[in-house]
Parts: structure tokens; sequence; C-alpha cells
């Protein structure tokens, strides 16, 4: 399912027009990012939780040449899945 999907998903289901179910997964999406952009973690109970992993600098060595390379610190959206979901996509 790609973003259009969802919006055609949420308009059917919700009885919304486009622009409306549009302008809903936008605010949704746009407040997880913001949340994950301040640093805070976002928690949906019964599908999973949004965090940002925050790695150190380290130095790396690149694959074909074999040379060291310096990494900067970095911060990477992960994603955890909750245990509901976990069970409904298992069984």
């Amino acid at each position: 399912m790609n973003r259009s999907d969802l919006i055609n998903s949420l308009k059917e289901e919700a009885d919304l027009s486009r622009k409306a179910a549009e302008k809903a997964v936008d605010t949704f999406f746009g407040a997880i990012e913001q949340s994950m952009i301040e640093g805070n973690r976002v928690e949906i109970r019964g599908f999973g939780s949004f965090t940002v992993k925050k790695y150190k600098s380290y130095t790396g060595r690149n694959p074909k040449t074999g040379d060291k390379i310096s990494v900067p610190p970095k911060k990477l959206p992960f994603f955890k899945v909750g245990k509901e979901l976990k069970e409904i996509v298992d069984s």
C-alpha cells in the first residue's frame, strides 16, 4: 500500500472527500515527522513505535579501496512493531 492507496482507503471508509482524506493523511504523518525531528518517541498502541536512534561518529573503511574514512554522527528513524500487530501478521 502506498500513500495514494491509503488516501483512497480513508476516503471510502470514512466517507470523506479526496481532499479531506489527503489532508488527514498529511496531518497524521506530519505530526509523526515533527515529533521525531524534536527527538520524541511516537507510540501507537497495538501498532508500534517510532523512535530516533543516535549513532556516534566512527572510523570506517571504504569497501572498494580499503581506505579509512571518518563517518560523522547521525540520527536515523527506527520503527519497532507492536505486540498486537506482530501477532495478527503471524497468525
